[in-house]
């Protein structure tokens, strides 16, 4: 049973001080992880974690990961320029393209970020730029299936992201023409593995392309970019990935590939975001509404604006009701929110215990993808977010939206009274 990295008294306390619904993230837990996935892949020399900003980004949080070593993965000039703020320079920033606009890569050359090209188009915006970065990376699409032991992970032929294997040959021999000195491989072909064989599997993929590239174009190889992938346990009966067991295995296919063809200089990098963070984020809201129809209903003062991912990936969510942890999970409810759709559920047909109105309910697994992918449907307004200090304060990291923030960017008619 997964229980809350809070205790009842602490959320209770925090909850006195900062309206519900708000995200709290553990300092603590964010800290250790980080520093356990640099152990494990200490014996590659020049490994960088480079953190999706995606993922999470508030300000306080990429700071604390900066602390920890942490480069940052960027992908819109609102990502860079937050990266710049927080002192992330030259090559602590990785600029991934996607369809991306002339401007965006003229942002990430001036900050001297990594571009990660993800289209062979791309490399006639790189010729256009004031002058020629010296090292680039390519993004790789394999198409058809991806199989990890035996099993289909993922068909990246449905993905719209990277290059075919022809093309990447055809983007580094033109990019060596344009006086690029060095590159990287990159792929992302599979979103929330929770099996130790994602990892190996695709670096032993990347590697014998980098080592068959190396060999007929003769371009310099300097690092391989295993992006991102690796999942949590949403489930409470999953486990998690064991994050040495993935590093040993990339050791093996390093050792097996690279060092063979004179590549073991390498470097690995990895650019993940919900391993980094999902754990050490609640979604913490409060019993407001109940409701007995054809089913029994719970509604929370949190919606699907606050989290999405249930709503658009009917994605599993624990759920704890503060104080009860140990209670008998014998009563079924749709745990839901106050939206007009008809998915904005956090749970359905959830065995929980019973649960009064005022009970705060702690939703599972939100640093990652939670507050990030919020919106403002229904005019419902962007909640706070809290950090959990390592010494047991708490601080308000993002304070909660006021009407006024929503309707900031609006232009009213001068009749209009608000």
């Amino acid at each position: 049973m997964k229980r809350p990295f809070a205790s009842a008294e602490q959320l209770h306390a925090i909850a006195a001080e900062y309206p519900t619904p708000f995200h709290l993230y553990d300092e603590r837990g964010i800290r250790a992880n980080a520093r356990r996935l640099h152990q494990a892949f200490a014996w590659n020399g020049g490994f960088k974690e480079y953190f999706a900003v995606k993922a999470n980004p508030n300000p306080v949080i990429l700071s604390l990961l900066k602390e920890e070593g942490c480069g940052v993965d960027c992908a819109t000039s609102t990502e860079l320029l937050l990266a710049e703020a927080l002192g992330f320079k030259g090559e602590e920033i990785m600029f991934s393209s996607n369809m991306t606009p002339f401007e965006s890569f003229l942002l990430a050359h001036r900050l001297g970020a990594i571009i990660n090209l993800d289209d062979l188009t791309d490399v006639e915006y790189i010729a256009k730029l004031p002058s020629i970065p010296k090292k680039m990376c390519l993004r790789y699409n394999p198409g058809g299936t991806f199989v990890v032991s035996n099993g289909i992970m993922d068909t990246p032929a449905e993905a719209k992201f990277g290059m075919t294997r022809p093309q990447l040959t055809q983007a580094v021999r033109e990019l060596l023409r344009l006086g690029v000195e060095e590159f990287g491989l990159h792929a992302f072909l599979v979103s929330n593995a929770v099996t130790n064989d994602y990892y190996p599997a695709l670096a032993r993929l990347l590697f014998e392309v980098v080592r068959d590239l190396h060999a007929e174009t003769g371009a310099h190889f300097t690092f391989v970019n295993l992006s991102g992938g690796l999942g949590i346990p949403y489930h409470p009966e999953q486990k998690p990935v064991d994050i040495q067991a993935v590093s040993d295995g990339v050791r093996q296919a390093f050792g097996e590939v690279l060092a063979p063809a004179g590549l073991d200089h390498l470097a690995i990098v990895t650019e993940l975001g919900r391993y980094m963070l999902a754990p050490y984020g609640h979604l913490v809201s409060t019993a407001i509404r109940r409701k007995e129809t054809h089913k029994s209903y719970i509604g929370l003062d949190a919606c699907a604006a606050d989290l999405m991912r249930p709503a658009i990936y009917k994605a599993y969510h624990h759920i704890t009701v503060v104080g009860k942890e140990d209670h008998p999970h014998d009563h079924i409810y749709d745990v839901v929110g106050g939206l007009c759709e008809n998915n904005d559920k956090f749970a359905i047909d959830r065995p929980l215990p019973k649960i009064e109105l005022g009970d705060l309910i702690v939703i599972h697994d939100t640093g990652a993808h939670g507050y990030a992918m919020g919106y403002n449907y229904n005019g419902r307004l962007r909640s706070a977010e809290l950090l959990l200090r390592s010494d047991g304060t708490v601080e308000l990291i993002r304070r909660a939206e006021t009407v006024d923030d929503y309707f900031a960017t609006m232009k009213f008619p001068h009749s209009a009274r608000l």
